[in-house]
């Protein structure tokens, strides 16, 4: 898949690295992450172009969720200039999502 991690190293370059950041904790036996996966890509491709995603398999990968106590798929982590701003899990809205990204995000990229 497109933005893998794989390793602990890679993880945390990119959270330093990155302005901002998604990261996605799925499984591959996980039927809502794999049906909002496209959903988050959509999102972040149209409004949020700025935004890094990557994702990490909580299966094949399990020390990485272990670092930020997830315990459950689909989560994702949302990081701003290195730090986590919010954190969302299990059944996630979209729109609400949009929302709680667009105002730190304007902040920073529409200046």
């Amino acid at each position: 898949m497109k933005n893998e991690l794989e390793s602990m190293d890679q993880m945390d370059a990119i959270i330093q690295n990155e302005t901002a950041l998604i990261l996605y904790f799925y499984n591959d036996h996980c039927a809502p992450c794999i049906s909002l996966r496209p959903k988050v890509i959509q999102m972040v491709e149209e409004d949020f172009p700025e935004m890094k995603l990557a994702f990490i398999n909580s299966e094949k990968h399990p020390e990485l969720p272990a670092k930020f106590n997830i315990f459950s798929n689909p989560t994702i982590l949302l990081f701003f200039e290195g730090r986590e701003y919010r954190r969302e899990s299990k059944y996630i809205s979209i729109p609400q999502l949009t929302e709680e990204i667009a105002r730190p995000y304007g902040m920073i990229f529409e200046n």
